[in-house]
Order: structure tokens, then C-alpha cells, then sequence
């Protein structure tokens, strides 16, 4: 208990069967209407609530949803009838990520620059919400995976709800954590950011409240009544937003398995400079303890891609001394080294393993840790070409934060 106390007291700057079964990709013939409903806006009072919409997706993140996302935005925030923003998702999930799928059929058709569009306004968006100049308010109540933080974590408040599960799964399918992950999780107490993002471990909601990935906690049941709530309020106060999530909130504790109940084990495992040193670690640690979190910690980490683990693992500690633009550029320079298959194609073979083919028997390139040379490593954090341009965000408009 003196762990997990400790973590609520020092919250951090932010106070796979289910999903490999449901994300696919939207069909290819679409209509105007099919995209348009993608997000669906609600108007209460002084708020807007931007609704993600392809439940039977999970709510998968699609190019056109990023580009829905930002323009609505930017018209509520220049609107000085509408106070604060809302973000809620249908069906049981608040965001699964990005459509990877999707992303992998075009790789696949040779269309990498949609790729690359798909990213752009997917990263520029986030970075959109992470300088937002009104309160926002997430309403995580279900599957919040990828980029499903990345749409959520930079606003003002995120509420979790007995149906949350937070994870950050990409070294499981050959790429990184992106949309800003690097950031919020390079940010997080000690380095339970560097477990998250190298074994892609879920978190409950009570966990994330612990550590401070989300702002409250609520009884699912609460979530009508601090939507009615909210509604009503005319304000653009973000404290008074904040006396009404506070009215609904309740504490939870992690469960005697989580992860957060070992915080100082995790840390002596996952503070070491390579993955190699960490894998030794818990192999020590497992060796002495016999605790079954070192064993499946190790057995995520066995079933990762090698180039990814390595990848993921110099990103959180970079995203540690970048500011949010920095880390949000620099993983635009990742994503498009993951997708163009420069350095290996473990991103396309990862989707086909655990979202295409569904085999879960990916065929890691390398295959092991010991051959992921530093100069792979580095490349993915190089521009694709000279020519390559970087992505470009609005800093002189829009102040980053550290």
C-alpha cells in the first residue's frame, strides 16, 4: 500500500484479444455520409462534445477522423460561445489507436504518402488538443489504446470508469509507442514508462489513476450524471469544471497483482541503459523472488519485436528531456522509418501476425536482441531522406509545454 500511496501523492505532469478480434479497416468505397459520421458532435449548454464513431472498430483512428477532429476544434476554440470541449467514444471503447489495418493495406498498395498524411494530421491534431486554450474533458470509458492516449492524455482532464483499459501495445506489433507516448509516458513516476512501453501491459482504471495518466476515477454508472452535469454549466473555468468531475470521483486502488504494487522492483529492473541489462534483471529477479509479474513481464518482453523493444526504449528516454512538439516530431521521424521498411518490415509483419493473418507468430526482422545493431536503431530516428521534410507544427502560434 505504501507504494501505490506514494504514487498517488506524486502524480506525474499528466494528473490484446479484444482488439486483435474487432480493428479492421473502413471500407475502401465509403461514402461522404460513412466519413462524416466518423465524428458525431453534440451541443450542451456552453460545451461541444466530439464523439468518436466506428464502434465496430473500436473506434480506430482513420486520416478522415483526424482531419474532422481539428477542423471542429479549432472552430470551438475561436468560438466565444462554447467554453469547454468534451471527447467520449461510442460503443465499448473510448479509442483503440490508430487503423492499422488500414495503415497496412496501404503499404502493402504502395501508398505511402497516404501513410504519411495519415500520421501528419493525426500528430498535428494532437498537438492541437496538447496547446488546446479552452478545458477539455475525456471521458475514457473503455478500450484507450495508442492513439487512442494520444487524443485524450494532453487535454485537461481524463476521466477513467470501471471499463477502462489503458495500454500502449505497438512493440507487439513490430513499431513504437506513438502520438505523443513518448511524452506522457517518459513522464510517468520512475520508469514505469519504459514497462508501459516496451511490454505493452494493460492498465486498469485505478492504475492509471495511481500514476496519473488519468485526472479522476468514476463508477461507470456516474458517467450519465457528470455528462448531464457538465452540460448545464456555463463556464470556461476550468476549476469549476474540476469541482464537477470532483463531485462524481471516487478512489480506487490497484489490485495486489498490478504492476504499481512492485514500483520499486519495476524500477530496479527497468532503470538499466539497454534491453538486454533489463531482460538480465527480471531474470535475476524472477530467479529469486519466483514472482509470476517478473515471469510474465519477461514473456511480453520475449514475444516483442527486438528492433522495437530497442527503439521504444531510447524514445521514452528522450521524450524525458524533449518538449511535446520535439517528441511529437521525432516520432513522425520514426513512424515513417516503421512504415517505409528501410530498416525492416516488422511493422507490416506484426499487423498481418496479430490483426491480418491472426497466427500471433510474427517473424521478427532481426529475430533476436543481440542482433539490432545500434546503426538500425539510430536510423529510425533518422529522416527518411534528405529531401524528407519534418513534420510541421504551429510552434510560434502555439506554445509547447515541457
Amino acid at each position: 500500500m505504501k507504494s501505490v500511496n506514494s504514487l498517488l501523492k506524486r502524480r506525474s505532469l499528466y494528473s490484446f484479444s479484444w482488439w486483435t478480434r474487432s480493428l479492421c479497416s473502413l471500407p475502401i468505397n465509403a461514402s461522404d455520409d460513412d466519413l462524416q459520421n466518423q465524428i458525431l458532435v453534440e451541443g450542451k449548454g456552453n460545451s461541444r462534445t466530439a464523439i468518436l464513431n466506428r464502434p465496430s472498430v473500436l473506434n480506430a483512428l482513420s486520416t478522415n477522423m483526424g482531419a474532422r477532429l481539428h477542423k471542429l476544434y479549432s472552430s470551438w476554440e475561436e468560438d466565444p460561445h462554447i467554453g469547454f470541449v468534451l471527447m467520449k467514444g461510442s460503443g465499448r471503447a473510448f479509442c483503440a489507436g490508430g487503423d492499422i489495418v488500414s495503415l497496412y493495406h496501404l503499404i502493402n498498395e504502395g501508398k505511402v504518402e497516404e501513410c504519411k498524411e495519415f500520421f501528419r494530421t493525426l500528430y498535428s491534431f494532437i498537438y492541437h488538443l496538447g496547446t488546446y486554450l479552452k478545458p477539455h474533458v475525456a471521458l475514457l470509458n473503455g478500450i484507450t489504446m495508442g492513439g487512442g492516449a494520444g487524443v485524450s492524455i494532453p487535454g485537461t482532464f481524463r476521466v477513467a470508469t470501471g471499463r477502462t483499459v489503458f495500454a500502449t501495445p505497438e512493440s507487439q506489433i513490430g513499431f513504437h509507442p506513438d502520438a505523443g507516448a513518448s511524452f506522457h509516458l517518459s513522464h510517468l513516476p520512475g520508469h514505469l514508462g519504459e514497462y508501459l512501453a516496451l511490454t505493452g501491459e494493460k492498465l486498469s482504471a485505478a492504475e492509471m489513476f495511481a500514476c496519473g495518466l488519468a485526472t479522476h476515477y468514476s463508477q461507470t454508472e456516474s458517467l450519465p450524471l457528470i455528462e448531464e452535469h457538465l452540460g448545464k454549466l456555463i463556464t470556461d473555468d476550468p476549476s469549476v469544471i474540476e469541482t464537477c468531475l470532483e463531485k462524481y470521483s471516487d478512489i480506487a486502488y490497484p489490485e495486489e497483482i498490478s504492476a504499481l504494487r512492485r514500483i520499486e522492483t519495476l524500477d530496479r529492473c527497468f532503470k538499466h541503459d539497454t534491453v538486454e541489462e533489463i531482460i538480465d534483471s527480471l531474470e535475476s529477479e524472477a530467479s529469486a523472488t519466483n514472482d509470476a509479474w517478473c515471469n510474465s513481464t519477461l514473456k511480453r518482453l520475449r514475444e516483442a519485436s527486438p528492433l522495437s523493444l530497442k527503439v521504444s526504449l531510447k524514445s521514452i528516454r528522450e521524450g524525458r528531456f524533449q518538449t511535446f512538439d520535439q517528441c511529437l516530431i521525432r516520432e513522425y521521424r520514426m513512424s515513417l522509418q516503421g512504415i517505409s521498411m528501410q530498416v525492416s518490415g516488422d511493422f507490416c509483419e506484426g499487423v498481418r501476425a496479430r490483426m491480418v493473418d491472426k497466427d500471433l507468430a510474427p517473424k521478427w526482422d532481426p529475430p533476436r536482441l543481440e542482433q539490432v545493431s545500434q546503426d538500425m536503431v539510430d536510423q529510425y530516428f533518422s529522416p527518411l531522406s534528405e529531401s524528407e521534410p519534418d513534420l510541421e507544427l504551429p510552434t510560434k502560434l502555439r506554445e509547447a509545454f515541457n
